[in-house]
């Protein structure tokens, strides 16, 4: 593990926009309050998807012939649970996404380890970034109103949302897109183009994507402090049809304060310790 050096004054600093201006801290005017820099943002139902109020879902295990499997969470409790053998009989799948599914079924049931973004240091894409790490990781949001920071305490994934402005004519893609929001009554609305093809759209069935996919997201408040999100995925190379899938979030119990986490492996144990990675010793800011 990294020196845990905080970065939370540089988030404060960022934050100074949302916190005075009208009713972006507040939730005031109708909008709603996102920003979290002394207590973030953690999922409320852990590792997977909630399915959508309405509509098509996103790939589950497959209920017909679950696997039983028994492993600990993210608190190291055993847990006995469906094995993520992904549904190949989805029929919104494309014949190549149920190919790769299908490989990915047999990696599992071989008894491989599942290919993670946070597990492998990479980002995670969109929608996966909602659940980074499995949604072990806390989400810190600055809300200012001409820009939205998303940044996860894993590995400091950071996404910028840029506040009514149109698209680029010709995003240049990248691992989390472009991505433009705006208010629609209580709702944040964020629109996002313009991605590589590299990433899953989710990590825990390993979902694979073109450079078509389209993801449109709405943050909105619900009852007693929960954050809602509920997406929506359009990519007509991969997904016969749009669908959709929703996170719950409720703010962290105790405060904590964004630090500086770099993912590597054994960086603290390179060729036996004669080599290290290197480790900031005091804060940039």
């Amino acid at each position: 593990m990294p020196d845990k050096c905080s970065i939370g004054l540089a988030a404060g600093l960022f934050c100074t926009g949302a916190v005075t201006a009208d009713g972006y801290a507040t939730g005031e005017n109708g909008i709603p309050g996102l920003t979290s820099i002394d207590r973030p943002w953690v999922a409320i139902e852990g590792q997977e998807y909630m399915p959508p109020p309405a509509g098509i879902g996103p790939v589950t295990y497959d209920h017909a012939h679950p696997i039983m499997a028994t492993a600990p969470n993210n608190a190291g409790t055993p847990v006995t649970a469906p094995l993520r053998v992904a549904d190949l009989n989805n029929p919104n799948l494309k014949p190549w996404v149920v190919d790769a599914l299908k490989k990915g079924n047999d990696d599992v049931l071989a008894g491989k380890l599942r290919w993670t973004s946070r597990a492998n240091c990479m980002p995670a894409g969109v929608p996966q970034f909602l659940l980074y790490a499995g949604g072990a990781e806390s989400l810190y949001m600055i809300q200012t109103p001409k820009e939205i920071v998303m940044i996860h305490q894993a590995n400091n994934e950071t996404r910028h949302i840029y506040m009514d402005v149109p698209h680029s004519a010709h995003p240049q893609p990248s691992w989390y897109g472009e991505s433009v929001g705006r208010y629609d009554g209580d709702e944040l609305v964020v629109d996002t183009i313009g991605f590589n093809d590299r990433t899953f759209v989710d990590d825990r069935y390993s979902v694979p994507h073109t450079t078509q996919l389209h993801v449109i997201e709405r943050f909105r408040m619900a009852d007693n402090g929960i954050l809602q999100v509920i997406f929506t995925v359009d990519d007509p190379g991969a997904f016969n049809a749009p669908w959709s899938g929703m996170v719950r979030y409720q703010h962290q119990r105790q405060p904590a304060t964004l630090f500086e986490e770099p993912c590597a492996e054994n960086n603290l144990a390179n060729l036996a310790n004669f080599v290290r990675n290197p480790v900031a010793a005091r804060a940039d800011f």
